[in-house]
């Protein structure tokens, strides 16, 4: 039987935290859901998911539509976009069946690139690879998740990048219909033999817009400040995610373009994000920063304050707090009027 792959690779970095991470999973959900009940798509597609933060991994590898259960995605710190592509490739070696003089292989991969920032690691080799070796032979659809994305640096590897602009629960409803409708397409046209690649569905009245990078121009990407917190009461790590004023949060209204703001905080498995995290950070002032969450994992009404060690974690109405990462006690004192110097994730 040919086989007709299809790939999600999909950014979980930190920015990608709460809402777009949870319409995620959501999505995936659904699309599994609405294949199963296709014929074409029963009969052909096999499915892999592979995340990529600081690092990337096979999260679900390539595995038969009607055995395919979509797995719980973890988040990490880095967006290595680089990382992805690679574990990509790798893939594809180890598991696409290729055709050979005794029988036809598996048909043209199709792999669908969920992202909504841009890379921070030294991707030009893995982009090089893919190109020279891969391209030809695969189809690959990037989709921006918001405006936040460097389509040049996405047009280095596919002509095919769409922009979701509005990332509320309806736009990505719609969205992640239009994917399912793609590879209903796809796997009909290869069942019947037509032709071997992607066929994307119509995008008309769904809020997702062909990109064109001639008209785009470069820019340089900062546009979330996330936060690696630890609550004092139960020692779980979080997520602190602000987005710079004015990219489109908080409903829409638009704000000055400095500084950022706060959009909330979400607990995380520490062990998941340090496996897919890169270990590199950058620093930020506080002064830079709008907003005070409480603590996502106790309740604590401050969910960000700063210990000699560097490390942030929340307090409630005690006096006296002990700092979950070092253990120094102490009392809470006031920052100077220049801020302080914190660290924050790549994003």
């Amino acid at each position: 039987m040919r086989r007709l792959p299809i790939y999600f690779l999909v950014d979980v970095s930190e920015s990608m935290i709460g809402t777009p991470i949870e319409e995620v999973q959501a999505g995936m959900r659904t699309i599994i859901q609405n294949l199963r009940v296709d014929p074409y798509a029963l009969e052909t597609v096999f499915v892999s998911i592979i995340v990529f933060a600081g690092k990337a991994k096979v999260l679900s590898p390539l595995t038969e539509l009607y055995k395919f259960y979509p797995p719980v995605f973890p988040v990490g710190g880095g967006t290595a976009l680089g990382k992805g592509m690679e574990c990509l490739m790798d893939d594809i070696d180890r598991n696409v069946r290729k055709t050979t003089m005794e029988e036809k292989g598996d048909w043209k991969p199709i792999i669908f690139l969920f992202t909504d920032g841009n890379p921070t690691d030294n991707y030009a080799a893995a982009f090089r690879r893919w190109n020279d070796r891969y391209r030809r032979h695969c189809s690959l659809v990037a989709i921006s998740i918001g405006d936040s994305v460097n389509v040049l640096t996405l047009a280095q590897i596919t002509n095919d990048i769409l922009l979701l602009k509005d990332t509320d629960q309806e736009s990505f409803c719609q969205f992640f219909k239009w994917v399912t409708a793609s590879i209903k397409t796809s796997s009909m046209s290869v069942s019947e033999e037509n032709t071997d690649g992607v066929k994307l569905a119509p995008t008309e009245g769904i809020n997702l817009e062909k990109v064109d990078p001639s008209a785009c121009r470069d820019n340089v990407d900062e546009n979330f400040a996330v936060l690696h917190g630890r609550c004092q009461n139960t020692r779980q790590d979080y997520l602190i995610k602000y987005a710079r004023q004015g990219s489109g949060y908080d409903g829409g209204r638009i704000y000055g373009s400095s500084g950022f703001r706060l959009v909330g905080a979400y607990p995380i498995d520490k062990n998941s994000y340090a496996e897919l995290s890169a270990g590199e950070n950058v620093g930020i002032n506080t002064t830079s920063l709008t907003g005070v969450p409480t603590c996502p994992c106790c309740g604590n009404q401050i969910g960000a304050v700063v210990c000699e060690c560097g490390g942030l974690f929340c307090v409630g109405e005690s006096q006296t707090n002990t700092c979950p990462w070092c253990g120094l006690e102490g009392t809470l004192g006031q920052a100077g009027p220049g801020g302080m110097n914190i660290t924050r994730g790549l994003g």
